[in-house]
């Protein structure tokens, strides 16, 4: 044996979402250096950065959750806890659009801070990141299920240049009806005018070679898929371009690395489960599917995030999968500028400040994420 990594026994540390907007290296207590003292003796430590760093240089999009922006300083604060790798793909890439996003992965690449799922097209967002470890070199890539169709990467051609954005993972939904609730439907959608609208934007010719549905089992009403079936369900799967796109990096990575970790947001939910916020504890069908099949790949690890609270852990064909690995770091509450759309929408003016949009947004710490302790448990 001449290498290390030919040992097989490499220790990786992976964190759920990391929305740091404050200075960690300031907090003493015990049981939070004993964290710190797990990254830092793991050989590679990865949580997924949910948050933008930049000094307000682009202009925001609309969201009616956080506008995430942290002081590019506190990325060293990430590398001083041990962390050796950062997953970027997720809903909040594009608060502060293109330009945002971008500005952070420049911040991330001068902070030595390897950053995996965006990029300036769609192949650069699936590429993998390194990180060489004493144990072996690991390869980090990252996705989205989540996102804005702004957010999107997308592909370049010679004479056309591609979408910087994230590595998204769409997924198509089918609704399952019975006969009465699907001919309601296709009555609505008829006497409502979607039906021939619907029929005229095809023969228009603008939406390409599009699939044509069957009138007798489907309808498509209000841009939700409906199908006639025996009982009410609802089912999910994976787009085939995408983790086709996905799968040609996966194995290019194998080849130049000892190990592969994937790292997944998903704020989408099963159909069981109790709702905590706005999400389910049961992760959705699609993204079991994907997990699974990151895994058939060659990937040595699943780790799931979004939902900012616990799901299962499954371990298949050997391998852990984690459905979402919850907080890792959640400052949601302390972000220091919102735009004007986010105080109107609670009935707030001018003479508000951060501090009382956001307790407004939490009931005074009795709703929303700070009034929840399912939100604060963590592995």
């Amino acid at each position: 044996m001449i290498y290390n990594a030919e040992r097989g026994d490499i220790s990786i540390a992976v964190g759920g979402d990391a929305m740091i907007t404050r200075r960690m290296s300031a907090f003493n207590e015990p049981n939070f250096l004993n964290l710190i003292d797990i990254l830092k003796k793991a050989d590679v430590s990865v949580v997924n950065l949910e948050m933008l760093f930049h000094d307000y240089e682009s202009s925001w999009q609309w969201t009616d959750t956080t506008y995430t922006r942290s002081d590019p300083r506190n990325l060293a604060d990430l590398k001083w806890m041990g962390v050796d790798a950062v997953t970027t793909a997720n809903n909040h890439s594009f608060d502060f659009s293109e330009g945002g996003f971008l500005t952070t992965l420049s911040h991330c690449k001068d902070f030595d801070l390897p950053a995996a799922g965006g990029g300036l097209d769609i192949d650069q967002a699936r590429a993998p990141v390194y990180v060489d470890s004493a144990k072996g070199r690991v390869a980090v890539m990252s996705a989205t299920s989540t996102f804005s169709e702004q957010s999107r990467a997308g592909a370049g051609r010679p004479d056309f240049p591609g979408r910087p954005g994230v590595n998204a993972l769409r997924h198509e939904v089918v609704h399952y009806v019975k006969r009465d609730v699907f001919e309601a439907l296709h009555k609505a959608n008829q006497e409502l005018g979607y039906e021939g609208l619907a029929t005229a934007k095809r023969e228009f010719g603008f939406r390409g070679n599009e699939k044509p549905i069957d009138p007798s089992s489907q309808v498509d009403f209000l841009d939700n898929r409906f199908v006639l079936g025996e009982e009410f369900g609802v089912r999910t799967s994976v787009n085939e371009s995408d983790m086709s796109g996905i799968g040609n990096w996966i194995r290019g990575a194998q080849k130049q690395a000892d190990w592969t970790i994937y790292g997944f947001h998903c704020h989408e939910s099963g159909q069981t489960g109790e709702f905590h916020g706005l999400n389910r504890l049961t992760p959705p069908e699609f993204l079991v599917d994907f997990a699974h099949w990151t895994i058939d790949q060659g990937c040595a690890l699943f780790a799931g995030h979004g939902p900012h609270l616990l799901r299962g852990i499954e371990i298949y064909k050997g391998m852990p999968i984690f459905y979402s690995l919850g907080n890792f770091i959640f400052q949601n509450e302390s972000v220091l500028r919102l735009p004007d759309e986010a105080y109107r929408r609670f009935g707030l003016g001018y003479d508000q400040t951060p501090g009382d949009y956001l307790d407004t947004r939490s009931g005074s710490g009795t709703r929303a994420f700070a009034g929840n302790p399912v939100f604060w448990q963590s592995v």
